[in-house]
């Protein structure tokens, strides 16, 4: 059986180690070379970097029994082209879903980046965005000097960031996710007021973010996740062995 894992998460990576040892042929598609450093080498598993459009993902789809999205819970365009191409090719399709957290009390909870922003704009303080490099131009209209970008250790992660005008000495490149006790000391080296994140459940380090910001006294800003269906590991690894 040739299986199609859509992924650049720790769950779409062990899920796919768990497919390949069943002896599924995986295919293992990730946006970045990032993503395909992260995935490494296993037997039974195929790795293809780079970004592609839905027509392309169902032209790998072609032949496969199998479709596994475990792409980032926010990465809701990407999740809808997987679903696509997978209908186009007529290939089963299953959503791998990251369990949500339990957001603490006090927590602000907006809808996205832009309205994050707006919240931010008469509230004074140092911000650490920790909402990837990506969301760097909804933060536009804010002083530059008062964000503390935490973006992956690339140059397209730095790059954002230059062009966002962020001076390098904000510049956070480092890849997580990240214990309580770094997030501590990265909030008070640069005395942080606010921290913006994302929930990314257990995989993202979210509760150690979380725990960070109540310890340094600092005001949890999280991004509203998209609502979606899915299924756990386990769930999809019992249809491959029906499969299989």
């Amino acid at each position: 059986m040739r299986a199609v894992v859509f992924s650049g998460t720790t769950e779409g990576r062990t899920f796919s180690r768990a497919l390949a040892a069943l002896g599924a042929a995986v295919t293992v598609c990730v946006a970045t070379d990032l993503g395909a450093e992260e995935q490494g080498r296993a037997d039974g598993i195929t790795v293809r970097a780079g970004r592609l459009d839905a027509d392309e993902m169902a032209a790998v789809l072609q032949g496969a029994a199998l479709c596994v999205d475990a792409t980032h819970p926010y990465a809701t365009e990407a999740t809808r082209n997987i679903r696509a191409a997978a209908a186009a090719a007529g290939v089963e399709y299953h959503r791998l879903l990251r369990p949500a957290s339990n957001l603490p009390a006090g927590s602000v909870v907006l809808p996205g980046a832009v309205q994050a922003a707006a919240y931010l704009a008469d509230r004074p303080g140092r911000i650490l965005l920790a909402t990837g490099a990506k969301e760097l131009p909804a933060f536009a209209a804010l002083d530059p000097q008062r964000l503390y970008p935490r973006v992956l250790p690339t140059a397209a992660g730095i790059a954002a960031c230059e062009t966002a005008g962020i001076p390098h000495r904000n510049i956070l490149a480092l890849q997580g996710p990240f214990t309580t006790e770094l997030n501590v000391a990265l909030l008070r080296q640069f005395a942080i007021a606010y921290l913006v994140t994302k929930d990314g459940g257990a995989a993202g380090g979210f509760a150690e973010k979380a725990e960070a910001a109540a310890q340094c006294g600092v005001q949890l800003v999280v991004l509203r996740r998209p609502e979606e269906q899915g299924e756990s590991t386990e769930t999809i690894l019992r249809r491959c062995k029906e499969l299989l």
